[in-house]
């Protein structure tokens, strides 16, 4: 694990100031000064039959009740992080920064499945060397703490803005806005925010539909946003002429490109498919974690 870099001046509280990206990967972030003026979309379809033989083989003989696709996705992204860092940046006041080997996921959670259970947004941290065994106790603990009607962060921080008046509350937005162009965001509101983050998550597949391409927001530094479809069945002629079943998922991306470039993410990605075709290789932490640039 690399050493954690000391913090120098201009670094934020979430991540390190990188001050030797080339002027061509410095420039963009004032050209593309808003999130969705450097929206990249991004979509594929993932062939799952044999990762669903594993999760159901963890599940049952692993004692992992529940494990499903978030939980893969989620150490595969941090599979990813540990060995192209440049995926967990991101940028704010038209600078990049970089998160090192740390990473947040941000989910959206219902204390139950109606449409009028209440709703809220999880952060959950990691350690980019975490394993898949890891991302499922942490995920699971926070889970059930919304389950359990405990207040999370998110929850604590909208209760305390959604008292203030309207006029003055959008001034205070516009305020923190300011604050986290320089960088000096309020440490419980940067704990609270779902807009703060690495990634955002979300299975759309547990509720039956395709995935959307969703947007990232203006407001706050989270660069990439990841939607699952329900899984659906396919039908394949093999080279010996018979048919076989296969199961796929869809995937939708929503991406900054201003953190990396297309050819970075291109390599980034194809590591992606590499870890989903041998998943056990994310029940152990990587033999190395990259360290970003200066």
């Amino acid at each position: 694990m690399p050493e954690k870099a000391k913090r120098r001046r201009g670094d934020r509280i979430d991540g390190r100031r990188l001050r030797t990206l080339d002027p061509y990967h410095q420039i963009p972030a004032y050209i593309m000064v808003k999130k969705n003026d450097a929206c990249n979309y991004f979509s594929d379809s993932i062939e799952v039959t044999e990762i669903d033989r594993y999760l159901r083989k963890l599940r049952t003989e692993g004692g992992m009740p529940g494990l499903g696709m978030l939980h893969l996705m989620t150490a595969a992204y941090l599979r990813m992080a540990a060995k192209y860092p440049g995926v967990n940046r991101f940028v704010a006041g038209q600078r990049v920064f970089a998160r090192d080997n740390t990473a947040e996921l941000v989910m959206t959670v219902k204390s139950d499945l109606k449409i009028d259970a209440p709703e809220t947004s999880i952060k959950v941290p990691f350690d980019v060397s975490d394993t898949i065994f890891d991302v499922y106790a942490r995920i699971n603990e926070r889970v059930e703490r919304v389950k359990n009607n405990e207040a999370t962060n998110t929850d604590t921080v909208a209760a305390v803005f959604a008292k203030i008046p309207r006029l003055f509350l959008k001034f205070a937005i516009f305020a923190l806005t300011v604050l986290d162009y320089f960088g000096k965001m309020p440490k419980f509101v940067l704990d609270g925010s779902p807009f703060h983050g690495s990634v955002i998550i979300t299975d759309l597949g547990s509720i039956g539909l395709p995935p959307i391409y969703h947007h990232i927001y203006n407001f706050g530094n989270l660069p990439l946003f990841i939607a699952m479809g329900a899984k659906r069945k396919a039908f394949e002629i093999q080279k010996d002429g018979t048919t076989a079943e296969r199961k796929y998922i869809d995937v939708a991306m929503v991406i900054d490109e201003r953190v990396v470039d297309g050819f970075y993410f291109s390599q980034v990605y194809r590591y992606f498919r590499a870890i989903l075709k041998n998943p056990e290789m994310l029940e152990n932490p990587p033999v190395e974690v990259i360290r970003d640039v200066d």
